[in-house]
């Protein structure tokens, strides 16, 4: 599949219909999050991928100024337990966000994603660390700090999607992720928005 395929009619009310859940698990319909606004939604693999976790850590650097400006609401939404979120939001400091849960990765699918572990060829400049010390943070971070959440981070090999939605049932941007470092940079993402603003 073509990563920046757009999504139907059919594939998009089935999305918004399909619940999320906030950190103290009440389920919410996925399209409710833009009803009423444009929104960045962006869909990483699992609560403990490094990779990701850098790249949230760098939309965390948006200033709420600058998407306030533009009308942009700011969503993060990962495939793990809803328990873990309040740690994920602590951990990448997102203050100028929502982070939601899809356990059942029913989304994932239908605005689909896939799933594989490949590396990209070059590491993409949202990624801070080299394999190795993502792998050694990741192992820190979830199985030493955080024993009592493993199985709950979410499937390792799910792959994520970055939107533009909104308001109501429009999608005028979307990328697949085709490898585990496949995140949009921020600043493309933000200007597909139109968030103005400079790092």
């Amino acid at each position: 599949m073509d990563p920046s395929a757009p999504l139907t009619t059919t594939e998009l009310e089935t999305a918004c219909a399909l619940p999320v859940l906030d950190a103290q698990g009440n389920s919410v319909p996925f399209g409710s999050l833009f009803e009423n606004t444009r929104a960045v939604v962006v869909f990483i693999r699992h609560f403990w991928c490094g990779s990701c976790q850098d790249y949230v850590c760098q939309l965390a650097t948006v200033p709420r100024a600058a998407l306030e400006n533009a009308g942009v609401k700011l969503v993060v939404i990962g495939c793990g337990e809803s328990s873990m979120i309040k740690d994920y939001q602590e951990l990448t400091q997102l203050t100028n966000g929502e982070i939601y849960a899809d356990p059942s990765r029913r989304l994932y699918d239908v605005l689909g994603t896939t799933s594989n572990r490949k590396m990209p060829s070059e590491r993409p400049s949202y990624v801070q660390h080299g394999l190795f010390l993502n792998l050694v943070r990741s192992f820190w971070r979830g199985y030493i700090t955080h024993f009592a959440s493993i199985g709950k981070q979410g499937n390792d090999s799910q792959l994520g999607a970055d939107l533009v939605v909104g308001p109501g049932q429009t999608c005028s941007f979307i990328w697949r992720m085709r490898n585990t470092q496949d995140h949009v940079a921020v600043l493309e993402l933000m200007k597909h928005a139109g968030v103005e603003w400079t790092p």
